[in-house]
């Protein structure tokens, strides 16, 4: 059994306001549910959603969308990795034999591409797999229920890069032509980027 979350924790100081509820496009979904939504097209069955500075605003951002919960993190500030965790924490039952790890910051993430990411864990039972451009690697990535208790102790100030690292030599990149796995929405002035990208 795989499950899904969806980190939307931080504070989006950057950003100035939160990301989950920005549009991929003026009149598209928010970030949130466009995330939800390719890893629920990918076969996904259920999505947990891991809010943390602004809560409000990430349930509203999946409001109305099936099989999702959001769960409030309230050691948010502590880093990325205890949104993990938190998000492993509500996820994790002993049939879990892997989790996706996605990102709001990354909304344009292709179905297929998941689904290929799932298929190759499938085949291999490698202990991480990620998508990857050329030497740049990015998300979602897939956690095998064998690196676990690494996410769990691993240093907060690390992250996950620690368990990446402690797992390099098994871990399998997926090699995939979705520019939508690098995105990286920081900034008021990415973003507008991004939708003038999105209008072309």
């Amino acid at each position: 059994m795989l499950r899904a979350i969806l980190l939307a924790a931080g504070a989006s100081t950057r950003m100035g306001s939160p990301k989950a509820g920005l549009r991929v496009s003026p009149d598209g979904l928010t970030f949130a549910a466009a995330a939800v939504e390719a890893l629920r097209a990918s076969g996904v069955a259920g999505v947990t959603v891991v809010a943390g500075a602004h809560p409000e605003a990430v349930t509203a951002a999946v409001a109305g969308l099936e099989d999702v919960r959001v769960v409030v993190h309230a050691g948010w500030a502590a880093g990325q990795l205890s949104s993990l965790r938190a998000g492993l924490d509500a996820i994790d039952v002993p049939a879990l034999e892997a989790m996706i790890v996605a990102l709001v910051d990354c909304p344009l993430v292709r179905p297929a591409t998941v689904r290929r990411l799932i298929e190759t864990w499938e085949h291999t039972r490698a202990p991480i797999v990620r998508p990857a451009i050329g030497d740049r690697h990015g998300h979602p990535v897939i956690f095998d229920r064998v690196t676990f208790a690494d996410l769990r102790h691993a240093p907060l100030e690390v992250g996950a890069k620690a368990v990446i690292a402690r797992w390099s030599a098994a871990l399998v990149d997926v090699t995939v032509d979705d520019p939508g796995v690098l995105a990286d929405i920081d900034t008021p002035a990415d973003y507008d980027a991004f939708v003038r990208a999105r209008g072309r």
